[in-house]
């Protein structure tokens, strides 16, 4: 894995390994995908302005996620049926991401049940879609709760799957091997069985989980755990402020990396306008896009205390298994350190009062 300088390497290293219809399953987008691609320009066009003559001797990447050390700002982002792309799946990064120091969000559709990922020993969270059977949704939050998950993040801009052209033309279904472990066998054998016109994983998804989640819903959830409550999918700022008044504890600015609605505003172009509104009240992270070092700086600059990273964990996944998801932690926090020093900013907290320019 030393053969790797940046995340582009193990993008196009992944891109060869896998099959065309689980490498499109990861990398693609909703519709025509240009929100996918919007994420990525929205970003490039951020300009940092470093400040100079200051003692980055010590520069550090230590960060606090959740009133919890981190060993760099970020966490990885939920993401589905890791076994797609290893045999090992998120077992292989939750151990990575416990030798590095930074939170692993378990998948609610993960291909492992959550208490063996647990057991893993990484510093864990633990996302949902809210089921049409609450019974079972509750029931899930309970496993989390005993299991000793740290939070609970709800993912609130998926009232149903977008159309992912690219599973639709590939005519995309999980291997009989790949499961939803924390559902019932029949909750998820849908994923199996493509019909025309659609993916069995969105057919699968509109089959379990609902279209009518509320704020009702959210503040149902706040009073039913102790966990620190985590929102993701939030754009808009009034929203956000919502969130913060229902008791949430934390909002992830996200558009889902490009996968839901097809022309959504870039989650970046809302992060600062996000944190103004919660004025505090909640801790912010940012997630859709995250490709680099500088990517994390760019978000601290424009007030996130941390991002998320789903895509590129992957990619190493993918290429490595838990060696390639050591190899991506790597090389985000050599790039992010580099960039904090270069940047005038000797840690986390100065990369706050950075300026930007876009």
């Amino acid at each position: 894995m030393t053969d790797y300088f940046s995340l582009r390497d193990l993008e196009l290293a992944a891109s060869a390994t896998l099959p065309k219809d689980v490498w499109d399953f990861v990398a693609g987008g909703s519709g025509s995908e240009l929100t996918l691609e919007a994420n990525r320009t929205a970003l490039d066009r951020i300009r940092l302005v470093p400040r100079v003559l200051r003692d980055v001797s010590g520069c550090s990447t230590a960060a606090a996620l959740l009133g919890r050390d981190a060993g760099m700002p970020l966490a990885v982002a939920p993401v589905a049926y890791h076994r797609l792309l290893h045999p090992e799946g998120e077992l292989a990064v939750a151990r990575a991401a416990r030798r590095v120091g930074v939170p692993f969000t378990v998948g609610m559709l993960s291909s492992f049940p959550l208490e063996r990922i647990v057991a893993e020993g990484a510093r864990t969270w633990f996302q949902l879609y809210w089921l049409r059977d609450e019974t079972k949704l509750f029931e899930l939050v309970a496993r989390a709760e005993e299991a000793g998950c740290e939070a609970l993040m709800l993912t609130v801009d998926v009232p149903w799957m977008a159309r992912r052209l690219r599973d639709i033309r590939n005519q995309f279904s999980l291997p009989e091997d790949v499961t939803a472990a924390n559902l019932s066998a029949g909750a998820s054998s849908q994923a199996h069985e493509w019909r025309a016109g659609t993916s069995a994983v969105a057919a699968h998804t509109s089959a379990a989980m609902t279209a009518a989640l509320t704020w009702e819903s959210v503040e149902k959830l706040r009073a039913r755990t102790t966990l620190p409550l985590i929102l993701k999918g939030v754009l808009d700022p009034r929203d956000a402020r919502r969130a913060a008044d229902s008791g949430v504890d934390v909002l992830v600015v996200s558009n889902h990396g490009g996968r839901q609605l097809d022309g959504a505003v870039p989650s970046i172009e809302m992060l600062s306008a996000v944190r103004e509104a919660v004025a505090g009240d909640c801790e912010v992270l940012f997630d859709s896009g995250v490709r680099s070092g500088t990517d994390v700086l760019r978000a601290l600059a424009l007030g996130a205390t941390g991002v998320l990273v789903g895509r590129a964990v992957m990619w190493g996944l993918a290429v490595g298994g838990e060696q390639g998801v050591d190899t991506v932690f790597r090389l985000l926090a050599d790039e992010f350190r580099d960039a904090l020093g270069l940047a005038g900013c000797a840690s986390v907290c100065d990369a706050a009062r950075l300026r930007t320019v876009s």
